[in-house]
């Protein structure tokens, strides 16, 4: 169970009350004078993110009073409840009502209460709460730790998290379940047939890899999942400004992604087998450097231009991709911090996904919203594939003109995947730039909670 929670008996527990600014009349209409008194006070009114501790006669609180969208608001924040682990004092609380959503509310407060901690001590908010009756608290508990993980990862700074140290994380939680692990190291990426991998990080004195583990019964469908794992990127030579450079520590948010889906999925021991494969390098200038220009062989076979060196995630995929395919899998994923494009188009919250399955591609709208974990379908549009062609290679990593860009990148990943049942492609951010409740500034949890709900709907 997750450190938020507590299994002490319910009358123990302070209550919290969720008013919004309808149902705040009826409410104060049932609290003694005193306290109506209090709240009219202290301007309580239900506002939405507003909290107030209500006194008890002997000086203790009484109850906890929190502010909620309406209803019928344009916009509910299902999460508002992830605030209140900063917001209350030490103790152990309860639900006296339901929020909009019961379970996403308590899954929020166990997100609230996230602090990264590796480098300065910042205390653990000592606030705990009693779960709602009907409420798979271990369920929630098992997506909390894997966001937790996932954030962990990602605001590691890139001198304490290079290819070697997100090796040794991956085989953590490898060896924590029992997974087969292997990682193809340097040099011998050339060997194995990965030059798109060796390509990217060769420049850098940290020796790329690709990180390799299974788990499950081989009898169960094959679900494989792909993360970029790129440790930090400068942009290559084709070097990015200092202020593009600043938090290119999450620039490995895919395979942290990855992993706190592969942690869900091996802890819920859903019935799959499960193959996790993470390209992790780190994009560095250097007189070896790659260079636009470049042409390399890729793994699957064509041949790649190197129209930008900054487009290095779509490279390392690439090779990991092919590798998956191989394979043929029912259902292949990756995920990725792939394009500034996203981000223009969508926004740092709402990450884009492709799929030409329908069936997934409906499955994952739904999960997405049901978990209050944003996805936005964009089309792998085919008249744009073109744009990817060559004059000297059978495609290029980085067509010019800037038009389409997570679309084209979208595109360039699909030709490496030719063999696999379904394949998902997720474009995520795997950072929150300003805090929101549940979400504190700094490396998110994307894409993953939707995705395994998909696959617990699918293999249970």
């Amino acid at each position: 169970m997750h450190p938020p929670f507590e299994t002490a008996p319910a009358t123990a527990a302070i209550q919290i009350v969720f008013a919004t600014r309808t149902t705040w009349p009826d409410i104060a209409k049932d609290l003694p004078e005193a306290a109506r008194q209090f709240a009219a006070a202290n301007d309580f009114a239900g506002k939405p993110g507003k909290c107030l501790t209500l006194p008890a006669p002997d000086g203790k609180i009484a109850q906890v009073l929190f502010g909620i969208e309406d209803e019928g608001a344009k916009h509910r924040d299902l999460f508002r409840p992830g605030a209140l682990p900063g917001l209350l004092p030490p103790g152990v609380y309860r639900f006296a009502n339901a929020p909009h959503d019961l379970r996403l509310a308590t899954l929020a407060f166990a997100l609230g209460t996230y602090r990264f901690r590796r480098y300065r001590k910042d205390e653990q908010p000592d606030v705990r709460l009693v779960p709602s009756d009907g409420v798979d608290i271990a369920d929630i508990s098992r997506m909390a730790e894997a966001a937790a993980l996932a954030r962990d990862l990602i605001n590691t700074p890139s001198n304490d998290m290079g290819p070697g140290e997100l090796a040794q994380a991956a085989q953590q939680l490898a060896d924590r379940f029992g997974a087969s692990f292997s990682t193809i190291v340097g040099d011998d990426l050339v060997k194995q047939n990965f030059p798109l991998i060796h390509a990217v990080g060769m420049a850098s004195t940290r020796a790329p890899r690709l990180i390799d583990f299974s788990w499950g019964d081989p009898a169960h469908p094959k679900v494989t999942l792909v993360g970029k794992g790129v440790c930090f990127d400068t942009g290559g030579l084709d070097l990015k400004p200092s202020s593009g450079m600043l938090i290119m520590k999450k620039d490995m948010g895919g395979a942290a992604n990855v992993l706190a889906l592969a942690q869900m999925v091996m802890d819920a021991k859903l019935k799959v087998r499960l193959r996790v494969l993470i390209p992790a390098v780190e994009n560095a200038v250097a007189g070896n450097a790659f260079r636009p220009l470049d042409i390399f062989k890729s793994r699957k076979g064509p041949t790649v231009e190197i129209g930008n060196t900054d487009a290095e995630g779509r490279l390392v995929l690439a090779d990991a991709l092919a590798l998956a395919d191989e394979e043929k899998p029912d259902l292949l994923v990756d995920m990725g911090t792939l394009t500034g494009a996203a981000r223009v188009a969508l926004g740092p919250d709402l990450p884009p996904f492709y799929t030409n399955d329908e069936t997934l591609a409906g499955s994952v709208a739904a999960h997405a919203q049901r978990e209050n974990d944003p996805l936005w379908r964009l089309p792998l549009w085919p008249p744009y594939d073109s744009w990817l062609d060559s004059k000297v290679a059978d495609i290029n990593n980085a067509p010019s003109g800037g038009f389409a860009g997570s679309i084209t990148c979208a595109l360039f990943l699909q030709r490496f995947v030719t063999d696999a049942t379904s394949w998902l492609h997720v474009d995520i951010y795997g950072w929150t730039p300003s805090a929101k409740p549940a979400r504190p500034e700094g490396g998110e949890c994307q894409a993953a909670r939707a995705i395994y709900k998909l696959l617990s709907e699918r293999y249970a």
